[in-house]
């Protein structure tokens, strides 16, 4: 990504930095942050600026309190929002922004300022998409209580273990993000209140956008209003949203990243077919679950029938539910057309592994005479691996070869 094209000596109403306070109820931490910020701004950083209040539905006299702000300080403004939800007031600010590079911090100004300038430097030189401030890192200094760091370390283990997030820390209040990327991303964030950071984040790294993370110096609001419990109840909840959504490919993640320039995963690797890396773990993903599903149905099935009954029934049922699984999550087919004809031939498909097992079950009968359960069952999932292994060459070349498959969802999108 290019850097910005910036000139140091423009005039105040061209911002290169948009810095967004989102506040609600703040009368009394409101003028001592904006002043601070405003004052290290103007000694520090090179550049125009511009902080912006984002009052969400205050009912003290926070909006005032904005108002003389912006009309004592040159470069603050205040924005009245009638909705609560910090979420909300960044994505509608940052909408209608036009400075280059957007960010934002806590009212309380937990976090040193000193810390600003490296988080916004990475995106101004075009090096990265987003910039985070980190609580987690080894080199950060952190001063809070044990329930507060407790509930932190113990989120962010939760994202990396079940959304595979590569950033250490999600909630810290103080983040940046170039606006080109903000125009892509922020359509995409349903979020409105406190899973708004992760969601962006986690949406901008699976779309292979680039996150910096600066070490920050962080001295925990004793007064804070937010609400754990609450708070953490719903970020859970938003955990398991996007999550879903990502398993089930329901997000056009690819028109992210490619609008920007040379992507990596458009770079063509010699003799390897492009997508066939994705398409195998996601075929081994499908194929593991419906393994399990195939061998509770078989259990099951057993308990009334024979094992050659049993065998075709469990295999029937998974193979209806493995080849649509694998048609959307594998092979990425959208819609209804030729689903009937791709069910049919992974019926086909279906018969090539139940002719494998049943043979391999019928050999095992005439070898042992009558073998136990789980000889059958040891069996049956040697030979069903090996079904599996042709099933995939069989989906690829025959059922949904590469020039039947519906073209990616990002052109549509454009």
């Amino acid at each position: 990504m290019p850097a910005l094209a910036l000139d140091p000596a423009a005039g105040p109403g061209a911002p290169v930095l948009d810095v967004v306070v989102p506040v609600h109820n703040e009368e009394k931490d409101l003028r001592p942050c904006v002043v601070r910020l405003h004052g290290h701004l103007a000694r520090t950083f090179p550049y125009p600026f511009r902080i912006t209040v984002a009052d969400n539905a205050s009912t003290d006299t926070t909006p005032a309190v904005a108002a003389a702000l912006a009309a004592e300080l040159p470069g603050v403004r205040s924005v009245r929002l009638e909705e609560k939800g910090r979420g909300r007031a960044l994505r509608t600010v940052w909408a209608a922004s036009d400075a280059p590079v957007l960010a934002y911090m806590d009212v309380d100004l937990s976090t040193d300022l000193n810390a600003l300038l490296p988080l916004v430097a990475p995106l101004i030189s075009g090096h990265s998409d987003l910039a985070i401030g980190s609580r987690l890192t080894r080199s950060s200094r952190v001063v809070r209580g044990p329930k507060r760091e407790f509930v932190s370390r113990a989120y962010n283990l939760i994202l990396r273990s079940s959304l595979a997030a590569g950033f250490s820390d999600a909630q810290c209040g103080f983040k940046a993000i170039r606006r080109e990327v903000a125009e892509r991303l922020l359509p995409m964030v349903e979020d409105s209140g406190w899973f708004f950071d992760t969601e962006l984040l986690v949406l901008a790294e699976r779309a292979g956008l680039r996150i910096h993370e600066v070490p920050v110096d962080w001295i925990d609001d004793p007064d804070s209003t937010v609400h754990i419990v609450r708070t953490a109840t719903e970020d859970l909840k938003g955990v398991w949203r996007v999550g879903r959504a990502l398993a089930v490919g329901a997000l056009p993640l690819d028109r992210l990243a490619r609008p920007f320039g040379d992507d990596p995963r458009d770079r063509a690797l010699t003799g390897v077919e492009r997508g066939l890396a994705r398409q195998l773990i996601g075929f081994c993903v499908v194929g593991a679950l419906s393994t399990l599903f195939y061998l509770a149905l078989y259990s099951l099935f057993r308990l009334g029938v024979g094992p050659q009954l049993a065998n075709g029934g469990a295999l029937l049922v998974s193979a209806v539910a493995n080849t649509a699984a694998n048609r959307r999550l594998t092979f990425g087919v959208r819609g209804r057309g030729g689903a009937v004809r791709h069910q049919a031939q992974g019926l086909v498909v279906f018969a090539v592994g139940l002719a494998l097992t049943s043979g391999s079950l019928a050999a095992l009968g005439a070898a042992t005479g009558s073998p136990s359960h789980s000889t059958e069952l040891a069996v049956l999932i040697t030979a069903n691996l090996a079904a599996t292994v042709l099933r995939f060459l069989l989906l690829r070349a025959w059922v949904f070869p590469a020039g039947a498959r519906r073209a990616p969802a990002t052109e549509d999108l454009r």
